[in-house]
């Protein structure tokens, strides 16, 4: 791969051993793996895991670099509303939401689409969300070197909603920021810009 494509490729030894897991799981909780509804399951339970962890062979900081550009523009750059797709790793049970993201350049601006394809990055990996929240962060400080980076995202965990305290309409927030965003009015007009409908 060159750091973001995203293919449905898998590999066939770990396949086959995550699928041998599986199989054990199923025997493991009482289920009959050899009835027609489970036959294919463990195979197909091995490609989804591997699909949901394929960011640990993407290179964020390379998604980013392939991208980059010399601009002198020094105004809040914001790509809202990404949509997050995460394994909580404490369950390996999914977490989803938005993630929120913005920068001030400093001599480079980087092609917009690529922001959402580091959040895929690191949020296809087995992840806690504070965690999520300051890698994306670090990723764009380190690699952009911009002013200031701001990382905001929601999210609903069905660890929280599928199991234990069962709150179904829980969301959880994290924040994370780095240089100018570290000010009051910045970060004020970061939020305010969040907040506001203007398509």
């Amino acid at each position: 791969m060159n750091g973001y494509e995203r293919t449905e490729h898998y590999d066939e030894e770990s396949l086959n051993k995550i699928s041998t897991d599986y199989l054990d799981i199923l025997k493991e909780i009482g289920e009959e793996p050899n009835r027609e509804g489970l036959l294919k399951t463990p195979l197909r339970a091995a490609k989804a895991m591997q699909y949901l962890t394929h960011g640990y062979d993407l290179d964020p900081s390379a998604i980013l670099r392939s991208a980059m550009f010399k601009e002198d523009y020094k105004q809040m750059v914001i790509v809202k509303d990404i949509e997050v797709y995460s394994l909580c790793e404490h369950h390996l049970l999914p977490f989803f939401g938005k993630a929120h993201i913005a920068y001030i350049p400093n001599g480079y601006i980087v092609g917009l689409s690529k922001i959402p394809r580091i959040v895929d990055a690191f949020a296809r990996r087995l992840q806690v969300q504070e965690r999520l929240t300051t890698e994306i962060r670090d990723c764009i400080q380190d690699t952009l070197q911009p002013t200031g980076v701001a990382v905001v995202i929601e999210c609903s965990h069905l660890c929280m909603q599928m199991r234990g305290i069962q709150k179904q309409n829980s969301v959880t927030t994290t924040s994370a920021f780095t240089g100018e965003f570290l000010k009051d009015t910045t970060r004020s007009e970061f939020i305010n810009l969040l907040r506001s409908k203007l398509h």
